[in-house]
This record gives structure tokens, sequence and C-alpha cells, in this order.
């Protein structure tokens, strides 16, 4: 399949996802929950929705827990408001480059500040 066409795919898959996780679901274990990512496979069966969770690695687990549990309603919602033949299953998976990013800033911030003082 034409990868322009999967890449519109994951697009709209992340856009449906992203609302319906942020309107929809009222699970009170869902913490601060983003949809950075989807990647649709290339036989649109699977899909891997990639969710940044803010909070710490309990909040994480207990978010990524409850939108596993929601996985079955998420599945057909994203049915009804997207036209493909199959609906793709939906594989949760914890998206950490904000945390990553947050490390790196704050550790070339202090290299920063060691190499203005050494001069």
């Amino acid at each position: 399949m034409k990868q322009q066409r999967i890449a519109k795919i994951d697009h709209e898959v992340q856009r449906i996802l992203g609302t319906l996780v942020s309107q929809e679901l009222q699970d009170p274990c869902l913490a601060f929950v983003t949809v950075t990512r989807a990647e649709v496979s290339d036989d649109l069966r699977y899909c891997k929705v990639f969710v940044s969770v803010i909070g710490d690695r309990h909040q994480a687990r207990q978010s990524l827990d409850a939108l596993r549990h929601a996985g079955r309603f998420l599945r057909g919602e994203l049915g009804r408001k997207i036209d493909l033949r199959h609906t793709p299953e939906l594989i949760f998976v914890e998206d950490r480059s904000a945390e990553r990013a947050i490390a790196l800033a704050k550790t070339l911030r202090e290299a920063a500040v060691r190499v203005e003082e050494n001069r």
C-alpha cells in the first residue's frame, strides 16, 4: 500500500483517538493522557497507539491499563468514524519521548552552566 495513504490513515486515527480519549472516556484512572502518534500496519489490521502520560510511573501504568480496558469501545467508535474495510486492533504503547527530551534539555543546561563556570 502506498506510504502516503498509510501516513494519512495514521494521522486520521491519531486525531480521532485523541478526541475520543480526551472527550469520551470518563475513567478516573486516566491521568493526563495525550495520543502522540498512531502507526497502522501495512495490512491495516493493527495499530500501535503511542500515548504520553503526565505523571509518575504508577499513573502511567494505571492510564495504560484503563486504555487497554477501553480498547473495545475505542475500536468500535473508531470504526464508526473512519471508513476502512477493517478497523485495526489497537495496541497502546507508552511514549516516553517527552520525558527523554526534558531530561536531555536539563543535561544540556547543566553542561552549559559548567562551561560558563570554567571560563
